[in-house]
């Protein structure tokens, strides 16, 4: 990813019409914040009501975890709509940054720090400072040009390597190895020791168990 700016006085939003409404708007800017992993939902309520509390809310106009859709499938074979993290441990928030703003944003639970160029220490080994960067106007664009295109990508918890063992069929309690995954069909092939040869043969997901 790339966090230098193109132009200045860009800002980026999914509806242009409401930055023209709104001058203050106009001057803001996409930021990537590094959260921790599994926290980024928790990190935005928590951004969302400090900045209310603490009074920068009028220079923090969106927090965004950027998302694609999915479908999980289940060991049963049905299936499940998910939404999937495009950059899991990143939190995406458009603000007007000035002191205040980075205060109330870094010191929120879970914020580990801006994305942004590291400045060096006049003295000493530890880590400099890290000074924010906005996002450029492409890699803005790209990202949510991303979440609301892209279609739903299938996610199964099989892959080329797995040891399996067939649970029902006429291979029911051979074990082998996964050679190849169709997710879009629900089936997967696998390498099954039949009469002393390994054999390849093709199963649904709802036929087997990954073996740990």
């Amino acid at each position: 990813m790339t966090y230098a700016s193109d132009d200045p006085n860009y800002t980026a939003s999914g509806d242009d019409a409401s930055v023209s409404e709104e001058p203050r708007k106009s001057k803001s800017r996409w930021y990537a914040v590094q959260v921790a992993s599994g926290c980024e939902k928790r990190v935005k309520l928590n951004l969302e009501q400090r900045a209310i509390t603490l009074d920068v809310a009028s220079r923090i106009f969106q927090i965004e975890i950027p998302q694609t859709p999915a479908v999980k499938l289940r060991k049963d074979g049905s299936r499940q709509n998910i939404e999937e993290k495009v950059f899991p441990g990143y939190v995406l928030i458009r603000m007007i940054l000035d002191d205040d703003v980075w205060q109330v944003v870094k010191n929120t639970p879970h914020v580990i720090n801006f994305v942004g160029a590291e400045q060096r220490r006049a003295t000493g080994r530890g880590r400099g400072h890290v000074k924010p960067m906005p996002l450029s106007r492409t890699e803005v664009e790209r990202i949510f040009k991303q979440t609301q295109e892209q279609a739903p990508v299938v996610k199964v918890d099989m892959a080329e390597g797995d040891k399996i063992l067939v649970l029902s069929g006429p291979f029911k309690d051979f074990s082998g190895e996964v050679i190849e995954v169709s997710p879009e069909r629900s089936k997967l092939k696998a390498l099954l020791s039949i009469f002393g040869r390994d054999t390849p043969v093709e199963l649904e997901f709802n036929q087997v168990q990954k073996e740990s």
